[in-house]
This record gives C-alpha cells, structure tokens and sequence, in this order.
C-alpha cells in the first residue's frame, strides 16, 4: 500500500489571511487522502482553519499550540 502523501505549510509569521489562502494553494497539490501540516502563529489562525475546513469540505485533523505555535493538520477529502 502506497504512503499518503503529505505536504507542510510554515506560515509562521504571516498575518491573516495569508495563511489560510497559501494553505488553499498547497492543498491543491496533495491527492484526495493527502495531509497538509500548518505552522502558523497568527493566534486568528485557530478560527480561520476551522472556517477553511468546512467551506472546503477538507478534514481538520487536529489543531495543536506550543509556545504561540498553531498546528494544523488538514487531510484534502475534495
């Protein structure tokens, strides 16, 4: 069985919505299955990805902080 692939995101630093649109882009690249990690410290991010996930039909797998580090991590259903 063929690994899912998996792509990271560091959007640390960037302010809404920047985040956000630059996961849009590079969850485009990844197969239906494939996981996009996000690093982001924009503390609007926590929202923004929830939001992301159920406009786009995608899977938020988790959401994590450490430190003012948010962590995403979408699974592309679409």
């Amino acid at each position: 069985m063929e690994a899912t692939a998996q792509a990271v995101l560091d959007a640390k630093g960037l302010n809404c919505p920047l985040p956000v649109l630059r996961a849009k882009k590079a969850i485009k690249t990844l197969a239906v299955g494939g996981t996009l990690t996000v690093y982001a410290t924009d503390p609007g991010a926590q929202k923004d990805f929830v939001a992301f996930c159920q406009a786009t039909g995608n899977e938020l797998q988790s959401a994590t902080a450490d430190n003012g580090v948010f962590t995403f991590v979408i699974r592309r259903i679409k």
